[in-house]
């Protein structure tokens, strides 16, 4: 099977280049905007900005992939409130293209979207919860989701929720690093205890990506982890797994924090589907601490 991946960079990019490169029968495309950060035993590498049409056309049309895999994403969700323009262009109109060049190459489009395209009145949620963004990334990403839907192509939409985990050049942070870092450095942090999530452990969400690819399949799933917790939770836990200090995590609320961007409360996702039909199996939260924690030490 031959599977290319877009954003080969980020961090869900980075874990599926290494995980994918691991399978026997898979031929591997991985792109990215800059030079790859991780190092290729396997498959091929090529620059592709998604938003640049014709070099879609130009790579899909070359590679020929059974499958791709859109990683690519602007994920700040402030910056997409304050720089529309580019987030449309990131998130909708690259899709766009992705879906042409996919409907002309016949290859099957796995695409990852967000929990942000719900409001928050509830959570957790599964595939038929109705979307209703509260902000411009939501809006943005629901935009996308859309187009698949409405296309003549094969896909699969994977939605996730809060991921985190070790990226190669350590260049991204998340909450659990962002939490580690503050609290051996001594720092008191404010954390909000009124939001909820199901925070996706990196690894667990490429592997949803490849067991999805694995079987083609089409329509909308929840890939997430599977402990239901608030940034104070998560902030607690991680304290207590590397023993620090959790005196100096502070609780607050959502309107002590005067974002761009609003934020949802409350999200999280069912996870049934995935796991009945995908035999998705995502590790415990603690479990993802410990992965991370191996990671760091190596």
């Amino acid at each position: 099977m031959k599977i290319l991946v877009t954003g080969a960079n980020g961090l869900l990019g980075q874990k599926l280049i290494l995980l994918l490169q691991q399978q026997a029968d898979v031929q591997l495309i991985a792109t990215a905007q800059r030079p790859s950060s991780i190092h290729l035993n396997k498959g091929e590498f090529h620059l592709l900005d998604i938003s640049n049409h014709e070099r879609v056309n130009e790579i899909i049309g070359s590679a020929k992939p059974d499958v791709v895999i859109n990683t690519a994403a602007m994920t700040n969700v402030d910056r997409c409130e304050t720089e529309q323009d580019a987030c449309w262009k990131a998130n909708v109109t690259s899709v766009q293209y992705l879906v042409e060049a996919c409907e002309q190459h016949h290859a099957h489009l796995i695409h990852v979207s967000t929990d942000f395209i719900f409001d928050g009145t509830e959570g957790p949620l599964d595939e038929t919860a109705k979307p209703d963004p509260v902000n411009f990334y939501g809006k943005s990403k629901l935009a996308a989701e859309e187009i698949l839907q409405q296309s003549n192509i094969s896909w699969c939409i994977l939605r996730t929720v809060l991921v985190y985990g070790v990226s190669a050049d350590m260049s991204r942070s998340n909450i659990v690093l962002w939490v580690k870092k503050s609290l051996e450095e001594g720092k008191q942090i404010q954390v909000v205890n009124d939001q909820w999530r199901t925070p996706t452990l990196a690894e667990d969400l490429a592997m949803g990506c490849w067991l999805t690819a694995q079987k083609k399949a089409t329509g909308i799933f929840h890939i997430s982890g599977k402990d239901f917790l608030s940034p104070f939770d998560i902030a607690v836990q991680t304290a207590d797994f590397f023993k620090l200090d959790t005196s100096l995590i502070k609780p607050t609320d959502s309107n002590h924090f005067k974002q761009p961007a609003k934020r949802p409360l409350k999200t999280g996702f069912i996870i049934k589907k995935a796991q009945e039909q995908l035999g998705y199996k995502p590790h415990s939260f603690r479990e993802g601490l410990a992965l991370l924690n191996t990671q760091l030490k190596n």
